[in-house]
């Protein structure tokens, strides 16, 4: 039997999926699109049957992929259990009603019953179990209240379908059943009300904003460095790298075929070997940063902010060609611009992921790439920091407004509902933070890897000589670097803050260093980004991006070279 959770979005779907399931789930996309959706196992009275967690949807009529991708999966399943937000009854039963109306069988989910009494509402089930004939268990999903009756009362679930209604008879039905069902009384909005208020008005909404970013980063930066330093830099240089080392000498002692896997020095960076840098990469650079971001991530996604903060950067977000949700892949990518990258996939056009993707290459450093920046240029003072971030700011904005002009089509507007503010629940944050770091290693540890091996592959050709020949003259006449900062731009290519700390020991200017940590960040992105924006975008739109990145960076390192005083 295939069951499908079917609800608005933010109605605490993702919790009750997870109260539902055990530890195994699998996170993956529709056939045919780039919609994802997850699915468990659920056992009802000794019988295996399938749970989906079909995406949020407000209505039967789609207005986005997510929603085309819901529907089709209404097609699919044998059950359905209706999440309702009972604090919002009005705009949930909406759904509920298209639901009816097709005869599947139906329980409804009353969730959020523990809000109900807080904000003041009663709510006579007797009388919706009249109007609906259909099993309603009240439920507190993070607290996992009902979460028992619900499953015991599936069963009960049988096939109830109601007449096909227009429009305008269905809200009136809705009027009706809220006018005898509910009744709202008068009391004093709670503290998580008024900052959840104080969080969209521009006035407050923008310095509570600055506060919880700069409060994240900090929390991801710190925990990041905590995990590489007294974990996987420990793990690799004391107990993997002897052991790899030892198991690869003894049928590769020397040649091609040990640089390849080893690399030929001891620095798991610079080696740049298969069994080396391929894997160092991802877990002992990156996947810190991408555990503490996801963490940080999901709390705040749970606790119901980061719809605020895609109302709030709306305006700005269309100005850029983008919907105000694109904020997220932004914040995605200050972390990583893997995620970053993956997180395309939220947004609704494909003009939309083509300027969004060329926007996060172009502007967005990732946190390791920033914590290089800070301390090679920073030491010069914070000002020069503050520089190059704002050069990359401008760049962002004009770019995103050239694209908006000249890509045939624009942004939808936001339709986006605004949750109250709620304590994540601690299963549904680690479920959730283990499924995006599963995704995130099945994605880029392959494309690491391949990378790796490309690069080596073109050095043996000499490939890579050809093309620090070619880039020699652009580099030192128009960006005004040295010859000796190839290497760098050609390693950016694998990891950009690895490339970035390969400039230290040239001595550079603080120009030059501006200039290098800038063009750094514009002119490509890491093999890993790469590779999955590759996949997402295509080779056509991969192409035009990349053409946009390296003209940017031509453009913008010889504007820096010539207008510094």
């Amino acid at each position: 039997m295939k069951i499908l959770l079917m609800g608005n979005p933010n109605v605490g779907k993702s919790v009750i999926f997870s109260r539902l399931t055990g530890a195994h789930v699998i996170s993956s996309n529709y056939p045919g699109t780039t919609i994802g959706f997850t699915k468990g196992k659920i056992w009802i009275e000794g019988k295996e049957a399938e749970l989906i967690d079909v995406p949020g949807i407000y209505r039967l009529e789609p207005f986005s992929k997510a929603d085309e991708v819901a529907v089709k999966m209404l097609e699919e399943g044998d059950l359905i259990i209706n999440v309702v937000d009972a604090t919002n009854l009005e705009r949930s039963l909406y759904l509920t009603m298209q639901l009816l109306e097709k005869g599947i069988p139906m329980i409804m989910a009353l969730n959020m019953w523990d809000e109900v009494k807080h904000k003041g509402i009663q709510l006579d089930l007797k009388k919706l179990q009249s109007f609906f004939k259909i099993p309603i268990i009240p439920t507190v999903a993070v607290a996992g209240e009902g979460i028992k009756d619900l499953v015991l009362r599936i069963k009960d679930a049988v096939p109830y379908k109601i007449h096909h209604h227009t429009d305008e008879k269905r809200w009136a039905d809705i009027g009706k059943i809220i006018k005898e069902a509910q009744i709202i009384t008068h009391r004093h909005h709670t503290f998580l009300e008024k900052l959840g208020d104080a969080s969209i008005i521009p006035q407050t909404g923008l310095p509570i904003a600055f506060f919880i970013l700069f409060f994240s980063f900090a929390l991801i930066r710190f925990v990041g460095e905590f995990l590489i330093q007294y974990i996987m830099d420990p793990f690799f240089y004391r107990f993997y790298g002897p052991l790899i080392s030892k198991l690869v000498n003894i049928p590769f002692p020397a040649g091609v075929m040990h640089d390849i896997l080893i690399g030929k020095s001891s620095n798991f960076i610079e080696s740049l070997g298969l069994l080396t840098t391929g894997f160092y990469v991802p877990f002992g650079m990156v996947l810190p940063y991408v555990f503490s971001f996801y963490l940080i991530l999901s709390f705040l996604e749970d606790f119901g902010y980061l719809p605020r903060l895609a109302v709030l950067t709306d305006n700005l977000m269309h100005r850029l060609g983008l919907h105000g949700f694109a904020v997220i892949s932004i914040i995605l990518g200050l972390g990583c611009n893997v995620p970053g990258a993956l997180s395309t996939r939220i947004l609704e056009t494909r003009r939309e992921k083509f300027i969004a993707s060329t926007l996060l290459c172009i502007s967005v450093p990732c946190m390791a790439q920033t914590a290089v920046i800070i301390g090679l240029v920073g030491k010069y003072g914070l000002r020069y920091v503050f520089l190059v971030y704002a050069i990359l700011l401008t760049i962002g904005i004009l770019v995103g407004m050239i694209l908006d002009r000249i890509l045939k089509g624009g942004s939808p507007e936001i339709f986006m509902e605004i949750p109250p503010y709620h304590i994540p629940h601690f299963g549904t944050l680690a479920k959730k933070l283990g499924m995006r770091i599963k995704e995130f290693l099945n994605e880029a540890v392959p494309l690491v890897l391949l990378g790796v091996l490309l690069i080596n592959v073109l050095t043996i050709l000499g490939f890579m000589d050809f093309i620090g020949t070619i880039a020699g003259p652009i580099i030192t006449r128009i960006w005004g670097l040295p010859q000796q900062v190839v290497p760098a731009m050609l390693i950016g290519f694998l990891r950009k803050d690895v490339a970035v700390g390969m400039l230290g020991p040239l001595h550079l200017s603080v120009k030059q260093l501006v200039i290098a940590s800038t063009v750094l960040t514009v002119y490509f992105p890491c093999v890993a980004t790469f590779f999955i924006l590759l996949k997402e975008l295509g080779f056509i739109d991969m192409l035009k991006a990349s053409c946009i990145m390296i003209s940017v960076a031509l453009l913008v390192g010889g504007v820096i070279n010539f207008l510094w005083i």
